[in-house]
């Protein structure tokens, strides 16, 4: 039979019988099992003192969480997730929203997911891992180790461009205090971008020192105007106190960026005028991720970001993970992978299989000594197979079990936005970090139970 129109519309819409809905379900029913495991997002959600029991009804710790998750599998902005979410019945029975409920706004999005810290994700994790422990998928028997870098969500940091950064933010919100409260000075920001890009096109040294030499003295001007501001701001006084926050907020915004911009001034007179090699460590590389570290990979790439240290298991789950702050050499990491594997499972592994770049005689002892059986590095680096592995038989199914996890961070990276971190500052980045990993362990959890 085929009508011209529908006479009545269903109430309750049938359930879609699509891969990606059972994954879903899947993904739904894990979390289901454990009714404590949005513990840790509720207590982030109440940080400040909130009272629980008054105000407006929020979204729960569950929906925040199911949101964050479905964020960094599909790689959705907060604008695009708010729209799937109110266009999906799949997506909205994910995140537990009733066919009446309104779906949440991408302002409303954002604020929740960002109160959600790196230990809550983590702690989500952990849980994860031990469902996983007791059904069988991953027992932590075997372990494999490696470092992967995640960027930061900056533009390539070259002196110039840096320079041009100060001068433009700190001009533009001097631009904000003259409008509102006549700060006086002058904007050098066209001047500013004419230097920064001149000095990209320059053919030879010289012309380059030259156009450096005026784009520095640009910025020198903006920062002295930038302090002159920020002192009058402070001192202003006025009867609307609407008004008289928004001067001091202003010169907190400029006596945040002005240290920053002295440093970028510093350390490119260092570089361009004086020749010198400035160290990683006392360089910035953005005035806005002021947290990137500098991680020179295999000497030939140099990445602005954090260095990650994974450790996964048979099954491909990422069984624990370490934001690192600056760039600590792999060799270093190895034997505290160990001791959190331990705390995780409350016994060591069996085996565990690292890159070259961790092997030493010294780590190969120390995680023995932890109780590990078998410790393969696949560059032996002086060591011997039988010193590592009980046979050669054994070396070499773990240096090939030691390639997999080049796979799972190439999968977090591809479809869980690890390579490039959008979010904003050091906490976030690990919350992000970890928020991608919850994501994957979950699906790949849902993807053995439906196998």
């Amino acid at each position: 039979m085929r009508r011209k129109v529908a006479a009545q519309l269903p109430i309750v819409h049938p359930e879609i019988d699509h891969e990606h809905a059972k994954e879903l379900q899947t993904m739904s029913a894990i979390l289901d099992r454990d009714p404590t495991i949005y513990d840790p997002v509720h207590v982030d959600l109440l940080s400040g003192g909130i009272d629980p029991g008054r105000g407006r009804e929020g979204m729960t710790a569950e929906q925040v969480t199911r949101v964050g998750i479905l964020k960094q599998m599909n790689g959705f902005s907060y604008d695009e997730l708010a729209f799937h979410i109110a266009d999906s019945r799949t997506y909205r029975a994910f995140c537990r929203l009733g066919i009446a409920d309104r779906p949440p706004k991408h302002g409303t999005l954002q604020r929740n997911l960002k109160l959600v810290s790196a230990e809550a994700w983590e702690a989500i994790n952990r849980r994860l891992v031990q469902q996983a422990a007791e059904d069988g998928v991953e027992r932590g028997r075997m372990v494999r180790v490696d470092c992967t870098v995640t960027a930061s969500n900056i533009h390539e940091p070259t002196d110039s461009s840096l320079l041009w950064d100060c001068v433009r933010v700190l001009a533009r919100v001097m631009a904000r205090g003259r409008d509102d409260f006549g700060v006086v000075f002058t904007d050098h920001r066209r001047r500013a971008k004419r230097r920064n890009l001149n000095v990209q096109q320059a053919k030879t040294k010289k012309q380059r020192t030259k156009l450096y030499r005026d784009l520095l003295k640009v910025t020198h001007r903006t920062v002295g105007y930038a302090d002159r501001a920020a002192a009058a701001l402070e001192d202003h006084e006025d009867d609307d106190p609407v008004a008289a926050l928004k001067a001091q907020g202003l010169a907190m915004e400029l006596r945040e960026y002005i240290p920053l911009a002295r440093q970028v001034i510093d350390q490119t007179e260092r570089r361009v005028l004086h020749g010198e090699s400035v160290p990683s460590s006392e360089k910035l590389v953005s005035i806005f991720e002021t947290h990137t570290d500098i991680i020179v990979k295999d000497r030939r790439d140099t990445l602005f970001g954090h260095k990650l240290c994974l450790a996964s298991g048979k099954s491909g789950l990422i069984t624990d993970c370490e934001v690192e702050e600056g760039n600590p050499a792999d060799a270093k990491l190895a034997k505290k992978m160990i001791e959190r594997q331990v705390d995780l499972y409350a016994r060591p592994p069996r085996q565990a299989a690292y890159d070259g770049g961790f092997a030493s005689k010294m780590n190969l002892r120390d995680i023995k000594v932890l109780g590990v059986k078998d410790v393969v590095f696949h560059k032996k680096r002086g060591l011997e197979i039988t010193d590592m592995a009980k046979s050669a038989w054994v070396y070499k199914k773990l240096r090939n079990f030691r390639a997999g996890i080049e796979g799972m961070i190439s999968f977090l990276k591809r479809c869980f936005g690890l390579g490039r971190c959008t979010w904003r500052g050091f906490s976030s980045f690990k919350a992000y970090t970890w928020a991608s990993i919850v994501s994957s362990n979950l699906l790949l959890l849902a993807r053995h139970a439906l196998a």
